[in-house]
């Protein structure tokens, strides 16, 4: 009895095959498959689309900016400062936090935070997947909120954006969680890259802050997008760097090097205390007004606002004029002290409210405040040098992302120059934070939340051992007949994997000659023993060289 030719079944051609395929066939330095291809392919569509989301965003915070202050349509981006609105000025904040609490409550609450938390929650906790409307609701929301004065930043709101665009794309394909992840993060890129003009920046931040891996599969598309968006970002904005600089020399001294790192101690202590600030803020809001539902918060914290901007007017906004004076050396020390003051205040107070804004800006003139009152007293350089250095410190220490933040400060100034100034002061203000507060101010909320990340990246140690150094070599008695096989030549990631696949804790070994004859058995606790191993090069200490036989030849006399 034959078949039919329709009944038959048809093998999946060879690179269609190699294309869907997770898991690489043989070892190599990576783990990545031609299903990269794929998901770049997409990431590069993503980038794209992300430089029109960051534009539109950028209109709309100059939209609601005109419309509060200025009562009129336009798009271009101002400053409140000029407003001429008197006492009414207390109302527009307030406003804005009223429209922004009802829109958490009937809208989204995902739409209430920084952005780059609530990135880090859908990415570890949610399998990557953005609900749709939170890809319209946050950026309005954040628009809304900077708009009418908020003291926030623009990129915290574009990342989550960008990254909701990202998520909305995958889970149209049938991808794996990992793969959405990488589009997800892909589209946050991509928005940040648009939005500043940092490529390199945003593809630092997504491997500090949003990948949690180092690896091509994730890499290479995100590169991708950040490339798609930067090539985007010239077909529709201004290609000039964000903020300029006055010139300095190319190398400033050891001098001003050593007092890089009394730059970086007092950005790492101001970074430290602002953390503290918001959540200080945060458990007010929580303890002392627990009976008023969240929803009316942000019009509690607009009203701080208004009082703030009446105070000091150059502390509503995302604040980028006052930033760009304070990089040139042209405010005033006293102006210059006001505005620290104000920012950091109704910042931290809006930002515990649970109101929709970032971080990033307003880290960034805190910083270069910071820098401006340092000028004072550090070495002369150049006029903006020490606020681009305590800039660059702050942001590495409160986001403890210290690659991110001298590359960031590089890209939106152009001051290649100052490289060694800021690595200096950027990893002292990233060190003094790493060995003082538990979490950064981004962590921190995610932690509140029940969950616990971790920043730092390692190489799995059952990636480094295969099967045939923790294998049990006497053949098995009665295990001969599992159906678990493993073969001495492969890695026990590859073990631990089928192990939790199959719900098999004991493996037979045999080798891939085809004769099936066990030569031993790997179980669970021998998969231990190369934790131990990696728990024992942690934490032993020895001396391997003593002192006495590295110096005893050179102090004998030569021979005669």
């Amino acid at each position: 009895m034959t078949r039919s030719r329709s009944a038959r079944p048809h093998a999946r051609p060879a690179w269609l095959e190699r294309l869907t395929r997770e898991e690489p066939t043989s070892l190599g330095d990576f783990t990545a498959t031609l299903r990269v291809l794929p998901v770049a392919i997409l990431a590069v569509g993503i980038g794209v689309l992300s430089g029109f989301v960051a534009l539109g965003l950028l209109d709309l915070i100059g939209l609601f900016t005109n419309l509060f202050f200025f009562h009129r349509f336009r798009l271009d981006l101002v400053s409140p400062a000029g407003h001429s609105l008197g006492a009414w000025l207390v109302a527009v904040p307030l406003a804005g936090g009223l429209i922004v609490g009802l829109m958490a409550r009937y809208g989204s609450e995902k739409i209430r935070g920084h952005g780059i938390p609530e990135a880090i929650e859908a990415i570890l906790m949610r399998g990557s997947r953005v609900e749709p409307r939170l890809a319209v609701l946050k950026p309005l929301s954040s628009a809304i909120a900077i708009g009418s004065g908020g003291p926030f930043g623009a990129e915290g709101p574009i990342i989550m954006t960008g990254g909701a665009f990202g998520s909305l794309v995958a889970q149209a394909f049938h991808l794996t969680s990992a793969e959405r992840k990488t589009l997800l993060v892909a589209g946050a890129a991509g928005g940040m890259t648009a939005t500043f003009g940092s490529p390199l920046a945003a593809i630092l931040l997504a491997v500090e802050l949003l990948l949690f891996e180092w690896k091509p599969r994730s890499f290479v598309p995100v590169a991708l997008a950040s490339a798609a968006a930067m090539t985007t970002r010239h077909f529709l904005m201004d290609s000039a760097p964000l903020f300029q600089v006055p010139q300095h020399a190319s190398f400033v001294g050891v001098g001003s090097l050593l007092a890089c790192v009394v730059a970086g101690l007092a950005a790492g202590v101001l970074s430290a205390l602002m953390t503290g600030s918001v959540y200080f803020f945060e458990d007010l809001f929580q303890e002392r007004l627990r009976r008023i539902h969240w929803m009316w918060w942000p019009a509690i914290a607009g009203v701080a606002i208004g009082v703030g901007g009446a105070i000091c007017p150059r502390a509503l906004g995302v604040g980028y004029d006052s930033i760009g004076d304070l990089l040139a050396g042209r405010l005033p020390i006293g102006s210059t002290l006001l505005l620290m003051a104000v920012k950091w205040g109704i910042w931290s107070f809006a930002l515990g409210s649970g109101t929709s804004g970032g971080v990033l800006a307003p880290l960034l003139m805190l910083g270069a405040a910071l820098g401006s009152v340092e000028a004072t007293f550090l070495p002369g350089v150049a006029a903006g040098f020490w606020p681009l250095v305590s800039m660059a410190a702050i942001l590495g220490g409160t986001m403890r992302a210290p690659l991110t933040a001298v590359v960031f400060s590089l890209e939106i100034t152009h001051d290649w120059d100052a490289v060694l100034p800021l690595c200096v002061a950027v990893t002292v203000a990233h060190a003094f934070t790493v060995l003082v507060l538990r979490r950064s101010i981004l962590t921190e909320k995610v932690s509140r939340r029940g969950y616990h990340v971790t920043r730092e990246y390692a190489i799995d140690p059952l990636e480094v051992l295969f099967v045939r150094d923790v294998m049990r070599p006497e053949p098995p008695l009665a295990g001969a007949s599992s159906p678990g096989r493993a073969h001495p030549d492969e890695t026990l990631r590859t073990v631990s994997h089928r192990m939790a696949s199959t719900g098999l804790t004991r493996l037979v070994v045999v080798h891939r000659n085809g004769t099936r004859v066990p030569v031993g058995e790997v179980t669970l606790e021998d998969m231990l023993k190369a934790r131990r191993r990696h728990l024992e090069e942690e934490t032993r200490r020895e001396r391997v060289i003593p002192v006495h036989r590295v110096f005893t030849p050179w102090l004998r006399p030569p021979k005669r």
